[in-house]
C-alpha cells in the first residue's frame, strides 16, 4: 500500500523472518559448513532463545545439527565487541536449555554430553579493518591468560552465492536506499534494492 512505512528495524525482520523457515536455515548452516553435504532440514532445529511472558534476554537465533553442534548467530548494523558477551550469555541460557531438554543432571557425577558451540557475528555496516574473529581474551583482557575464552567469528563478505551474503547485500542496499528515499516505501521496494537482492521480497 502507498504510504506504508518499513518497519523501523527492518534489517531485524527480515533476518528472523527468513530463518524461521528450515529451507533458509539449512541454507545458513552450508553457508558455514560447505563440507556437509548429508544434513538435512529435518536434522537442523531452532533452539534460538525465545522469552515471550517475561522481559529477558534473547538472542537473534540459535540452531542445532544433530546432537553435535550449536550455533548462535547475531545480527549487527553496528559493529560492538560487546557482542562476545553477549554471545557467552546467550550459550549459557542455549547450554542450561539443552540440557533440561536432554534430561542431562548438571549436578550429578555423570559427564554430560554437550554440543560444540559455534558463535558468529553477521555484520552488516560499515568499518575498516573489520576482524575475522573477536574474543574474551584479546579485545576485553589484553590477551593475559584467562580461565576460559570465547571466540566469535565476524562474517562480512558480500557473496551474491550464499545467504549470508546476499542478506549482507540486502542490509546494505536497504542503508543505501533509505538515504536517498528517506523511512518510505520507496527505499523497500524501489528498483535498485530488487535488482541487488531479487532473494527478499520484504512485506512492509
Amino acid at each position: 500500500m502507498a504510504g506504508n512505512k518499513p518497519k523501523r528495524k527492518i534489517r531485524d525482520s527480515v533476518f528472523t523472518n527468513l530463518f524461521q523457515d528450515k529451507k533458509y536455515l539449512l541454507q545458513l548452516y552450508q553457508a558455514l559448513h560447505p563440507e556437509d553435504k548429508d544434513t538435512t532440514e529435518d536434522g537442523v532445529a531452532d533452539v534460538t532463545i525465545k522469552h515471550v511472558l517475561v522481559d529477558s534476554d534473547y538472542n537473534d537465533l540459535g540452531f542445532s545439527v544433530g546432537r553435535h553442534l550449536v550455533v548462535l548467530v547475531e545480527s549487527q548494523a553496528m559493529f560492538t565487541y560487546n557482542i562476545i558477551i553477549r554471545a557467552l550469555m546467550y550459550l549459557a541460557q542455549t547450554y542450561h536449555e539443552y540440557f533440561s531438554r536432554t534430561k542431562q543432571n548438571r549436578y550429578g557425577s555423570k559427564k554430560l554430553i554437550a554440543p560444540k558451540p559455534e558463535l558468529y557475528m553477521i555484520f552488516t555496516g560499515e568499518r575498516k579493518n573489520i576482524p575475522d574473529i573477536i574474543s574474551l581474551r584479546e579485545d576485553f583482557f589484553g590477551g593475559e591468560k584467562i580461565a576460559f575464552d570465547v571466540e566469535v567469528k565476524v562474517l562480512y563478505q558480500e557473496n551474491e552465492k550464499d545467504i549470508i551474503g546476499q542478506y549482507i547485500i540486502f542490509c546494505k542496499v536497504y542503508s543505501e536506499q533509505r538515504k536517498i528515499h528517506g523511512n518510505t516505501e520507496l527505499a523497500v521496494t524501489g528498483p535498485s534494492v530488487s535488482a541487488k537482492t531479487g532473494m527478499y521480497y520484504v512485506s512492509i
